[in-house]
């Protein structure tokens, strides 16, 4: 058995701000951050375009922050919690600033800001366009040099350690759900070890590779929100997926895409049809700079009525000095596949990109279950509400790190961590015998998803995938039960139990709203609620 005081699951920018802060402020304890890689490799390493901020108030303002991101979330946005992010975001801000993080400035020293969509003023801090691998290195950095962080790299989270694993029944309505800490697979050993902790924090990253495409890892597979939903937490708002608008378009791709971030269009990039129109003016007066999911939709749509797989991005009027400054990594990627952005349009389609619901958390990222704490993009804080506005997640991240850590400290000298916690039991099981099992059922789970559950709903697909989730379930509860257990299997599982919970939250939304569009209930309905499975 491991023991530690606080567990941080996920070495994004979430667990690893948590981390510091509670290394720092408590010296004699002990921090464990466990991640199923390596300790870079997150959700947070691929974030291009920046972080949005209000530290310039002479051209900015809070109040401006925050209108933009009550208008993108649809009516569904927490506004205390939208107030609490962007006041207290420059604070966080400045501490990975000071912690090492590098960015972009002007030649008068200011900072170089960004604008993307559905933001009304420049305020996006940025990195080239490697912002959250700049910010990532920083926080690995700064890591290295506190003696009582450990970071365990190749070990799979399996489930949190709740009164359900001492023997008592366990239900959504029982009061004071706890948690113990979590049984972890060692993918070193492929043994099934106990970390036993007082606090732990949820900083599990997304869930994008549910779909066919998607702009995240292949680590993103909802681990956290599957095993709180199994120990019986509170979820909600799964059906809001954000679809990026711009992926780079690889013919018969699967899994990860590149990311064309969306500052490009901030610096004048234009989407374009396969008849060279500029579209977006049809759809919406932001035109190219609207909130992501009406650039998706609209995306979806000319895709449709022109029987096209992707549109273009057209960045040929950009000057390819200010393209290359900004957009090093973009630019190399596409001169790699002989697309010369001066004289080629870009193709792009709309991927999998960012979960707006999750964990569910109060407004100090406390979940459902006592000593549980969630943050980042497994959690839902009520920031986003329907839909995420553009560089709002790093900063959210950060934000709620800090406020989980504040009320950590508060709680740690009054929990007892003595229970006796039982061995994993893996009685009766034996080796599968043939990974197509696996490898088959996530292919089907993702044509799916994508097929019934993408950026166009309606009430016959949504039916016909929560069908094809129950046998899928069915059959791999059968493998989980079975055979010895795998990385592969772990993965499969959460990903039906997310693909389940993002399907089941659409099809009981009886209307259209931010992210998510049912063509059978095309309005708004009068009721803003939030969906809690």
């Amino acid at each position: 058995m491991i023991r530690t005081d606080f567990l941080v699951i996920g070495s994004g920018i979430a667990g690893l701000t948590f981390a510091i802060k509670t290394a720092k402020a408590c010296p004699d304890k002990t921090i464990l951050v466990v991640t199923k890689t390596n300790a870079d490799e997150t959700n947070t390493k691929y974030a291009q375009g920046g972080i949005a901020v209000v530290n310039d108030l002479e051209n900015d303002s809070f109040e401006k922050h925050i209108e933009d991101t009550l208008i993108a979330g649809d009516g569904l946005c927490n506004e205390e919690v939208v107030e609490i992010v962007v006041k207290e975001g420059a604070d966080r801000v400045n501490e990975i600033i000071d912690w090492g993080a590098k960015f972009d400035k002007q030649s008068d020293g200011d900072f170089a800001r960004g604008k993307e969509g559905g933001h009304s003023e420049h305020r996006i801090l940025h990195h080239k366009d490697v912002t959250g691998a700049e910010m990532e290195r920083a926080l690995l950095d700064t890591v290295k040099q506190l003696p009582n962080i450990q970071i365990a790299n190749h070990y799979f989270i399996v489930d949190i350690i709740t009164q359900h694993h001492l023997g008592y029944l366990v239900t959504k309505s029982t009061p004071d759900i706890t948690c113990y800490g979590v049984y972890a697979l060692n993918l070193l050993t492929n043994q099934i070890e106990i970390i036993q902790s007082k606090i732990t924090l949820l900083a599990a990253g997304g869930n994008g590779q549910v779909y066919r495409t998607t702009t995240n890892p292949s680590i993103a597979t909802g681990d956290g929100v599957a095993m709180v939903y199994r120990a019986k937490g509170r979820i909600e708002n799964m059906e809001f997926i954000q679809f990026h608008p711009t992926a780079l378009y690889q013919p018969g791709q699967r899994g990860q895409a590149f990311l064309i971030t969306e500052a490009v269009r901030g610096d004048g990039g234009i989407l374009r049809n396969h008849k060279g129109e500029a579209f977006m003016e049809r759809y919406d007066e932001r035109k190219d700079l609207a909130p992501r999911d009406i650039v998706a939709r609209a995306i979806d749509s000319e895709m449709k009525i022109n029987g096209t797989e992707h549109v273009w991005l057209d960045c040929r009027h950009i000057p390819l000095e200010n393209f290359i400054h900004h957009f090093p990594n973009i630019y190399e990627k596409c001169k790699s596949l002989g697309i010369d952005v001066t004289q080629h349009m870009i193709p792009v389609a709309p991927a999998a990109h960012y979960s707006c619901g999750g964990i569910k958390t109060d407004e100090w990222g406390r979940t459902s279950i006592k000593h549980l704490y969630a943050a980042g993009e497994c959690a839902s804080t009520g920031l986003h509400g329907a839909n995420r506005l553009a560089s709002n997640s790093l900063l959210e991240a950060m934000v709620f790190a800090h406020r989980s850590y504040l009320d950590a400290l508060e709680v740690l000298s009054n929990i007892n961590s003595s229970a006796l916690l039982p061995e994993w039991n893996a009685k009766g099981t034996s080796q599968p015998r043939e990974m197509i099992l696996i490898t088959q059922s996530l292919k089907e789970l993702q044509q799916v998803m994508s097929d019934y559950v993408g950026i166009v709903r309606n009430n016959v697909r949504l039916q016909r995938a929560l069908k094809r989730l129950d046998l899928l379930w069915e059959e791999t509860e059968e493998l989980y039960r079975s055979t010895t257990l795998s990385p592969q299997l772990l993965e499969l599982r959460n990903m039906i139990t997310v693909g389940y919970l993002i399907t089941k939250g659409a099809a009981f939304r009886k209307e259209s709203r931010g992210l998510h569009y049912n063509t059978d209930f095309p309005g708004k309905s009068e009721l803003l609620q939030n969906i809690v499975l």
